[in-house]
């Protein structure tokens, strides 16, 4: 204990030893000692050396320590120490604040060289990870804080190592699990390093619940209002789900979208906010940006901004933008999070469109914003994000467009100018005298024009009252005098990028602009001049401007003809020349930024040139304007009137297309009218062959009848002499009597009915037969009606054979009658003669009256049978009708499809062979023709494969 005495500093006799032979002695105690009390006093030693001495610790007494990591660890009380020792020695975060810049730089490069040494041997990382698994807190802390510095130090290298270990971001998962705060809190910093720039580790963390676990600690850490801890989950979150798409989409499929929405809960005191609050809301709304980033693919953007919506975030966000006391920061930062919310998605764009501010009387959020856009007093990077807003409001989103361009035609102006409207803003920012202001409200109106030919047209009607007394100009020809003023180049290049927006393929508005004739002289002098270097962009917007003139120039104008303006270029500029002041806008670097990104972000406002948009608008036609100058005017006309000539073919070609399709449709109906017949048939041939079965049942039922009814009747007729026959039989009798004259008569009417019925089935037969060789389309479709004939015909013949059977029944029937009435004449004379037999004829008696309720029985079961074959005649009658009337309609209408789409396909060869002709003379002239030989060979195949669908039905 004296020898640690002597190191840690206390009294001996005798010369201090140094640093570095302290140090060798405590590492030989720490290998050569056997027991486990000395080796923990030289690890603690070592310890408590580390920081003051950590080059002459890490250099000689690291292999020591890995070797106690590996030895004891029995003991947790040395291994904590050592964890501690070599985090010391690792670690860049030294205490001591009084480093000088060379000597930080010294302990930065020291760190990672320690950190090599360590992890030059994988043991020793998979040691560490089987440390970190135990559960005594002087082990496990220690070794979380050492494996995060050596993440810090040698990233990539370590993620590796714990990537190919079993288990090894699993391990380092449960430490989000631990109930002590400490570890779990530093298990986050470790993770948040472990994740950095590695998708693999990224998705195993994902994987493995990292979601779930990293909500519920910032749910229970009080959300936005929460501490570090909150910061350092979103930094995680960040991590995870930042250009990694498979974890987007596990973070929108389970639903945690939704989780996010109370952290925006805001209340209506916002005043007096702490800045951990404040950071935590950023880095809230800087994830939900990650979800929906213009850079992410399209599918997944979309389905997250819907969900935002459905889940009520976006609702939430409107609500802090349009609440009072927010920070300028986050007011700034939640515009550009609601701006790629609604970016794109019709949905979201409509319920912006609808948010109103909370003022008196309301307004809506896109006027307010646009107010501070234009107010040369808010900040620049607020400003900046209400523009980047109100693209985002308009990108693909013609409803909006056409609503932000109704504000500035004169039905629509509120000509009480109770309330301003966005359009009144964006002219007034347009002409004040704010140069930013002028360039912010240019690109604006600008994207309310993108890819809207229509609305270009509607923006010539814009009047604007320039003063009192004078004459209203339009909004076109006021942009141009400002532009010929020669005010700041901010201004005139915003004003340019809005005429060459509004002027690209928009013939009409070319012609309104060259009408004008002094804007053609003052581009030409702009482009010939040789101005300094700030003035090269607007001599390449000029050239651009005049370029979009040529190209889109339809020649109504004598003066202004393509040709004309050419010759105008070669005389005062030259060609070369021109091309290379258009040349001087993708090469400047302003350019190359705003081509990165659609969201403006600029360092300052002498910075705020280009457009994301414009940039792609330059794109495509710096290479059409350069081929347009060096042709020839015979070129130009060849090429107008094969445009001319295409466009023509084009449009009958579409209009062909169009009543292809509508015939298409009107196929299909008929499909499904056949369709539906054909399932009507069937039903009736399944109610028929119920109804067959039923009559089958009658006719076995009516065979026993009859086969008992003879049996009784001989054994009446050898009785006869002997039975004696009363008065109430003679009644009876005569009531069955009069029952089957009634029988046959009813036999007679529906015999005559049947003679109808086949003289009708005749005729159809027989007209069907003269159509049997029209087209397979027609015959398909009456296939069903000819085999439903068929069927009722075989069942009448069934009927009829049936009803002759019963008639003969009736027959049989008379003559017993007749029988009995002879009976009863020959037995009256002998009624008082025959006392002995009155037994006997009191047992005839009640047999004759039972046989008697069984034939009344019988016939009114034969009489129910009539009534349901009557009923089956009279629908199978009117279904034969039905079935006649839709085959002659179905047959016209066939007939007549089949000749239109002879025409149309007679039409279509004739417009093929003269469009081959046209793209073969291009070709000749040296114009280059896209090949639409696929397109139109799939057109063709479509109505080859629709003419043998016809044939085929």
């Amino acid at each position: 204990m004296n020898f640690l005495r002597g190191v840690m500093g206390g009294p001996s006799a005798g010369p201090q030893p140094s640093g570095a032979d302290t140090i060798q002695k405590l590492c030989d105690r720490v290998a050569s000692s056997t027991l486990l009390d000395d080796r923990r006093d030289a690890v603690r030693a070592l310890k408590s050396l580390s920081k003051k001495y950590r080059l002459e610790v890490g250099i000689q007494a690291m292999e020591h320590l890995i070797h106690v990591l590996q030895t004891d660890r029995s003991d947790s009380e040395i291994i904590g120490y050592a964890l501690d020792t070599l985090y010391n020695v690792i670690s860049n975060d030294l205490e001591e604040e009084e480093q000088e810049e060379n000597s930080a730089k010294q302990v930065d490069d020291l760190g990672s060289q320690f950190t090599e040494i360590f992890i030059k041997q994988q043991e020793n990382v998979t040691l560490l990870l089987t440390l970190v698994e135990e559960f005594d807190f002087h082990v496990r802390w220690p070794g979380v804080k050492l494996l995060t510095s050596l993440l810090k130090q040698q990233g990539p290298q370590v993620q590796q190592i714990i990537l190919v270990s079993p288990m090894g971001v699993s391990r380092l998962m449960d430490l989000l699990a631990d109930s002590r705060e400490v570890i779990r809190n530093d298990g986050v910093l470790l993770l948040q390093q472990l994740t950095k720039s590695n998708a693999a580790i990224q998705k195993i963390v994902a994987f493995e619940n990292a979601f779930e676990r990293l909500l519920d600690i910032i749910t229970e850490e009080g959300n936005s209002d929460g501490g570090i801890v909150v910061e350092d989950c979103l930094l995680l979150l960040q991590n995870l789900l930042k250009n990694n798409n498979s974890n987007q989409n596990f973070f929108k499929e389970g639903s945690y979208i939704q989780r996010m929405k109370p952290w925006f809960e805001v209340g209506d005191d916002n005043c007096g906010w702490s800045a951990q609050k404040v950071t935590n809301l950023h880095l809230m709304l800087q994830l939900v940006r990650v979800l929906v980033s213009p850079t992410n693919p399209p599918g997944a953007t979309s389905s997250c901004q819907k969900a935002m919506f459905h889940c009520g975030l976006l609702q939430q966000l409107c609500t802090i933008l349009m609440a009072t006391g927010v920070p300028a920061d986050i007011l700034t930062e939640t515009i550009n999070t609601v701006s790629e919310v609604i970016r794109g998605c019709q949905t979201n764009q409509d319920y912006f469109a609808s948010v109103n501010a909370p003022s008196n009387p309301p307004r809506p959020a896109i006027v307010v914003l646009l107010m501070s856009m234009v107010n040369e007093r808010q900040p620049f990077v607020l400003r900046c994000a209400v523009l980047y807003c109100f693209q985002c409001f308009l990108y693909k989103n013609q409803k909006g467009q056409g609503e932000i361009v109704s504000t500035l035609l004169p039905s629509t102006i509120d000509a009480t100018g109770n309330s301003v409207s966005a359009g009144q803003l964006l002219c007034g920012g347009l002409f004040s005298t704010d140069s930013l202001s002028n360039w912010c409200a240019a690109v604006a109106l600008a994207h309310a024009l993108q890819e809207n030919a229509t609305l270009k047209e509607q923006l010539l009607r814009v009047q604007l009252a320039t003063s009192i007394g004078n004459p209203p100009v339009s909004l076109l020809q006021q942009c141009t005098n400002i532009l010929s003023q020669g005010s700041k180049v901010q201004t005139r290049v915003g004003l340019l990028m809005l005429l060459c927006t509004w002027l690209s393929n928009c013939s009409i508005a070319v012609t309104h602009f060259l009408h004008n004739p002094a804007n053609v002289p003052f581009l030409t002098g702009q482009i010939a001049e040789n101005l300094g270097e700030e003035e090269q962009l607007v001599q390449g917007l000029c050239a651009l401007l005049l370029g979009i003139s040529i190209y889109y120039n339809d020649n109504s104008l004598e003066n202004y003809r393509k040709e004309k303006l050419k010759q105008l270029i070669e005389k005062r500029i030259g060609r070369e020349n021109f091309i290379e002041k258009l040349g001087f806008i993708s090469k400047h670097e302003l350019y190359s930024r705003a081509a990165q990104k659609p969201q403006p972000s600029f360092s300052s406002p002498d910075h705020m040139m280009f457009d994301h948009e414009f940039t792609k608008l330059v794109k495509e036609l710096e290479g059409v304007i350069s081929k347009a100058i060096y042709k020839s005017s015979e070129e130009d006309k060849k090429e107008e009137e094969v445009k001319k000539t295409l466009e023509q073919h084009d449009n009958i070609v579409t209009h062909y297309k169009k009543v292809i399709r509508e015939q298409d449709q009107e196929l299909e109906e008929l499909k499904q009218r056949i369709s539906t017949l054909t399932s009507q048939n069937e039903q009736l041939q399944a109610t028929v062959t119920q109804q067959v079965s039923q009559i089958q049942q009658h006719k076995d039922q009516y065979n026993l009848l009859k086969v008992q009814l003879g049996k009784d009747t001989h054994h009446h007729n050898s009785h006869s002499d002997t039975f004696q026959m009363n008065g109430i039989q003679t009644e009876e009798v005569s009531k069955l009597k009069e029952e089957l004259e009634e029988w046959k008569n009813k036999h007679e009417v529906l015999q005559g009915q049947l003679r109808e019925k086949d003289s009708v089935i005749e005729k159809l037969n027989s007209s069907q037969l003269e159509v049997g060789t029209t087209e397979q389309s027609s015959q398909t479709s009456k296939s069903g009606g000819l085999e439903h004939n068929s069927e009722l015909q075989k069942e009448l013949e069934m009927l009829r054979s049936q009803i002759q059977l019963q008639s003969a029944e009736i027959s049989k029937l008379q003559m017993e009658n007749q029988k009995l009435q002879v009976m009863n004449a020959t037995t009256d004379p002998v009624l008082g003669d025959s006392g002995a037999t009155a037994a006997t004829s009191s047992e005839l008696e009640a047999r004759l009256e039972q046989e008697v309720k069984e034939l009344k029985s019988e016939v009114k079961a034969l009489s129910e049978e009539k009534e349901s074959l009557k009923q089956h005649l009279d629908s199978s009658s009117s279904t034969v009708a039905i079935l006649q009337d839709e085959k002659s309609k179905l047959q016209r209408e066939v007939a007549e499809s089949k000749k239109e789409q002879d025409d149309l396909l007679v039409l279509l060869a004739d417009q093929d062979q003269k469009i081959s002709a046209l793209k073969i003379k291009l070709k000749d002239l040296g114009v280059p023709v896209e090949d639409e030989d696929d397109i139109e060979s799939g057109d063709q195949g479509d109505e080859d494969e629709d003419g043998d669908e016809e044939e085929q039905d």
